[in-house]
């Protein structure tokens, strides 16, 4: 028996036969459906299944048996998929590429393509902006800055994206 074979052992309490490479395998299957059904994306359902392992390789926990290692790794699991999507709720992303630009010519797709890749504080006051419509006075309480700092934003974005695009913009 491999080294890390006498160490698993000891981990499991004389439950020999069971390897963790193995017991994860047999609730992988089990820890996808359940990531992917509360995740509702199959990336986001990978990751977070080879995070549980990553979690089960780095602490070592102890187990009692079969059954202790898959309530294990569903909790593990499920605690996972809860933070990415407590993390998705506090940090909402919308890539504006994907918004409906129906009847929006070349140039105007380049620009919000530009926007898109703008820092996170300089886009959401150029969008608030540029394409929401809202005043500086309405951002600021918006975004809770100051206008100061909302015209300030705006400067900068206008100034990245006049960067980026040669000038095209004022």
């Amino acid at each position: 028996m491999s080294p890390k074979g006498d160490i698993w052992c000891v981990l499991y309490k004389g439950v020999k036969s069971m390897e963790p490479e193995t017991l994860f395998i047999n609730s992988m299957d089990q820890l996808y459906r359940m990531a992917r059904f509360m995740l509702s994306d199959v990336q986001d359902a990978e990751d977070a299944v080879q995070e549980t392992y990553v979690r089960f390789l780095i602490r070592k926990p102890k187990l009692k048996d079969e059954e202790h290692g898959k309530a294990w790794f569903m909790r593990v699991c499920i605690n996972i998929c809860k933070n990415q999507l407590r993390f998705r709720n506090r940090h909402p992303q919308c890539n504006i590429i994907e918004v409906d630009t129906k009847g929006v010519d070349f140039g105007e797709r380049e620009i919000l393509r530009e926007i898109s890749l703008l820092p996170v504080k300089l886009r959401s006051a150029m969008i608030l902006y540029s394409i929401e419509g809202y005043s500086v006075k309405e951002i600021a309480g918006i975004l809770k800055i100051s206008e100061a700092a909302v015209k300030k934003r705006l400067q900068r974005g206008r100034e990245q994206l006049s960067i980026r695009l040669g000038g095209e913009i004022s």
